[in-house]
């Protein structure tokens, strides 16, 4: 009789293993962490990894493939907002707010060495950037048409420039001495957007 799997039962397992390697890769780097240690983490036996993921890589990409389902449910609760700067704000602060998460400072480190030489991961990253830079594009069009927002930038050159902002407050935070990067993020792109005839009251 042919194994029964219970898909439920192998998506909780992934997402243990994902959970587990991101602390792990966070705090000892990519190549310094083993399945075995994963598995460990994870409350597995120590040659589970491999039947839930196809190598190391894929459980690395995993832990960034998670993201497009979250963003993609802040942005649907956004989307719709009449008022789109206060919408952008709130999309801005939900993606900031990933910050405060104590694995991001490391695996941001760890992305940005891996990039290079995984296609796939690359091709994750440039998918969940272009959802979030299309939602702030729609959103920053019909903030403009409204008069809610700064009419002198085009609005997808405007939300690559936001989602910079974002990268900056992972890349600049210090896991000895963290912060909530969301209000500095939040004024600044506050003040991006505003109207002109609002700069000089």
């Amino acid at each position: 009789m042919a194994r029964t799997v219970d898909p439920n039962r192998v998506a909780e397992r992934r997402r243990a293993i994902t959970l587990a390697a991101a602390e792990l890769f966070a705090d000892h780097g990519y190549e310094r962490t083993t399945a075995t240690q994963i598995a460990r983490s994870a409350g597995l036996s120590s040659g589970s990894v491999f039947y839930y993921f196809k190598d190391k890589a894929a459980v690395f990409r995993s832990i960034f493939e998670r993201s497009i389902p979250e963003h993609t449910e802040l942005i649907a609760r956004h989307i719709d907002r009449t008022d789109c700067l206060a919408a952008i704000l709130d999309i801005v602060d939900g993606l900031a707010g990933e910050v405060l998460d104590p694995s991001a400072p490391g695996l941001m480190f760890e992305l940005l060495r891996r990039l290079g030489h995984d296609d796939e991961l690359a091709k994750i990253v440039l998918d969940d950037a272009r959802l979030s830079a299309e939602a702030l594009a729609a959103l920053l069009d019909r903030g403009i048409h409204a008069g809610q927002i700064d009419p002198g930038f085009e609005p997808m050159e405007t939300a690559r420039w936001i989602l910079a902002v974002v990268d900056g407050a992972f890349l600049n935070t210090d896991p000895a001495d963290p912060y909530d990067p969301r209000p500095l993020v939040r004024a600044t792109v506050s003040r991006l957007l505003r109207p002109i005839e609002t700069e000089h009251p």
